[in-house]
């Protein structure tokens, strides 16, 4: 009854968003075709010297702090970045939110990824080449690239990074499958290889997602690596800043969690300059390697603060829509959008909805590898998925959380991936509860004391705990209705928050029953080498999926549970999709993982492809106004943030 009456008050609220945002009108989708992007963030980036750009020019910021000339700062021939909209003017303090900064401005790697969702394109690197094998990448970088603090980028700093960080086994005491057999070797100062033992021609895409990870300051880490100081001295430095180990140490200041983070160099747009409890401070980085058309070095902002703002998603929505940030995306979700119009109808902010790329912004996961044995051989029938799935009635959820404007369907790859077919979504997707009872009642599951629910076939109860942290995706809301569906055909489905630490320790364990998170992994930039949400290759705090079975598979078997033989199967087709150099055998086995998740149920998509509010200040000129939003993509990378400005 609690339930139904939650269910009630989500219903009545949702319906009153609805009639507000219709009300107010609601704006175009990002794939509806409204928003021309420039042609050239399609394509391999001009240079200076190809468009004829012989003068520089620097913010007035820099002019007067003894630096060498912008000239100087810049590489031998600066990439040429064409803004959306027109040419940005200097300045100006940028106010977001710490959740934020990862969008506001991103990464730096030696490839970058296309608005396509697919298309590599150089960035760091000057060209790059896969060999016919699959086995060695080959990275050029561009001549003159220098650090935040004017020492140049080389070759010495990724190889530093892939074998003192990825290989080093005090830092990395299990090994990534995506980097199984390989190893890094320096051609000359401007240039390496990676090389593996078996192809791996997708590395590629490891570089361009997660390149800014692939590269580190050498002449900084060193310091603080026992490779290069001895040992003991190294101990001592690290306990006397408060730090249990050396690798803690590397690991907050590669991900700018500590005040001294403001020593680290950094190639990104933007360097710390300091950080407190409350406020993390960032300045233009001097060396940053871009120009516009008209020379000026990028970026166009000077400074940012982003605030500190933990567990309070509600707290960002009203900052963002009374005008005190000057973007917010990260911490805002699809049910924010009527209170966020609101404050675009008052002359406050320009409310721009993109779209999310998740294919599911829930997915629903049964741990299959649950001490619990009756729960654990009841989600292992193939009878029980198809009847849970049967009755979610996915377009009413669409209709209440997103106003009708999000994707009813399973959890499958983006429609711009080449593996996409519309069948993998909409697989046992419909709502039907008649068969849903009908397959429950087939495997045996009776209401056998009378209170509505079921019971196991030898009267003992079945319950079962869904476990979830609410981040970024209306989670919340989503499990309410899904639990209020499940009891109606007798399933009872208890929830239950956690924090982030909480979700980490319990998933890993493997003590949750069922869990959640949003469907990423779904383009053709992380699919193909991570299909972590169709197959059990990956063990992580917000999967539950199978850990047993994919430290079995990380391991080869010195670890884990050995799957059945389905699953082994899955892993085999993972590797062949991963390690495949002709295309047509990738896209085979690409098909294969997905249809078989299809037509199992592994996981229970909802609602994906859903509307996401970027929130930009008045005074903010480039944002794009449609775009696709997502990890895969890294939220704004293909869109260029460096060339926003404050008019």
């Amino acid at each position: 009854m609690v339930l139904l009456n939650n269910y009630l008050k989500i219903l009545v609220k949702s319906r009153l968003a609805l009639l507000l945002v219709i009300l107010m009108g609601f704006p175009v989708l990002a794939d509806e075709g409204k928003t021309t992007l420039p042609s050239e963030w399609y394509e391999a980036p001009q240079t200076a010297s190809e468009l004829d750009i012989t003068q520089f020019s620097e913010s007035p910021l820099l002019a007067e702090r003894g630096l060498p000339s912008v000239q100087q700062r810049l590489p031998d021939d600066p990439v040429v970045i064409v803004p959306y909209g027109e040419i940005g003017k200097y300045g100006g303090v940028a106010r977001i939110t710490l959740g934020d900064h990862w969008t506001f401005f991103n990464w730096e790697a030696a490839l970058t990824i296309s608005p396509d969702l697919h298309t590599l394109l150089p960035n760091l690197a000057e060209s790059w080449e896969v060999s016919a094998d699959g086995k060695t990448i080959t990275i050029v970088l561009r001549s003159g690239l220098k650090w935040s603090d004017g020492v140049p980028l080389t070759a010495d700093d990724f190889v530093f990074t892939f074998d003192h960080i990825w290989l080093d086994p005090e830092m990395a005491p299990v090994r990534s499958r995506l980097i199984s057999g390989g190893s890094i070797k320096k051609i000359d100062d401007l240039s390496f290889s990676y090389i593996f033992e078996e192809p791996n021609p997708l590395f590629v895409n490891l570089i361009a997602q997660f390149g800014n990870f692939m590269v580190d300051a050498k002449h900084y880490y060193q310091n603080w690596h026992p490779a290069f100081v001895d040992r003991d001295e190294l101990n001592a430095r690290i306990e006397e800043m408060g730090f249990m180990t050396w690798m803690a140490f590397v690991d907050a200041q590669r991900f700018s969690r500590i005040e001294e983070s403001v020593d680290v160099p950094t190639l990104r747009s933007y360097r710390v300059v300091s950080r407190t409890p409350v406020m993390m401070r960032f300045e233009r980085n001097p060396y940053y390697h871009k120009v516009d058309p008209t020379g000026q070095q990028l970026p166009y902002i000077d400074a940012i603060d982003a605030e500190v703002i933990t567990d309070n998603a509600e707290l960002v929505t009203a900052k963002a829509a009374t005008g005190d940030l000057d973007f917010a995306g990260f911490a805002l979700r699809t049910q924010d959008i009527p209170l966020l119009k609101l404050g675009e109808r008052f002359g406050h902010v320009k409310v721009h909805i993109w779209r999310r790329l998740q294919t599911s912004d829930v997915i629903i996961q049964l741990n299959y590898n649950h001490a619990n044995k009756p729960l654990r051989r009841l989600y292992w029938d193939k009878r029980f998925r198809h009847a849970l799935s049967y009755a979610i009635n996915r377009q009413e959820m669409n209709d209440i959380i997103y106003f009708g404007r999000g994707v009813p369907q399973q959890v499958t790859v983006h429609p711009t991936s080449i593996f996409y077919e519309p069948g993998f979504a909409t697989a046992h997707s419909g709502y039907d509860p008649d068969h849903a009872n009908a397959l429950l009642d087939e495997i045996g599951l009776k209401d056998i004391n009378g209170d509505g629910l079921r019971e196991y076939p030898d009267g003992s109860e079945l319950i079962i705990t869904m476990e979830f942290l609410d981040f970024e995706t209306p989670k919340e809301i989503t499990m309410e209705l899904v639990s209020a569906y499940w009891r109606a055909v007798g399933i009872d489905l208890r929830l239950k928050l956690v924090d982030r630490a909480l979700q980490s320790a319990r998933a890993q364990s493997g003590a949750m029953q069922m869990s959640l998170w949003h469907a990423d992994y779904c383009t053709d930039i992380l699919f193909p080498i991570v299909p972590r949400w169709w197959v059990p290759m990956y063990a992580g705090w917000e999967s539950v999926l199978w850990n047993d079975w994919a430290r079995y598979f990380i391991t080869e078997g010195r670890l884990g549970e050995k799957p059945p033989p389905v699953m082994q199967e899955l892993q085999r087709w993972t590797d062949e999709l991963r390690w495949a150099i002709d295309p047509a055998v990738r896209i085979a086995a690409g098909k294969k993982i997905l249809a078989s998740s299809a037509e199992n149920v592994w996981t229970f998509g909802t609602v994906g492809l859903a509307p996401q509010p970027v929130v930009i200040s008045s005074r903010m000129k480039n944002v794009v106004p449609e775009g696709i939003w997502g990890w895969d993509n890294r939220w704004t990378l293909a869109y260029h943030p460096s060339t926003w400005y404050f008019e």
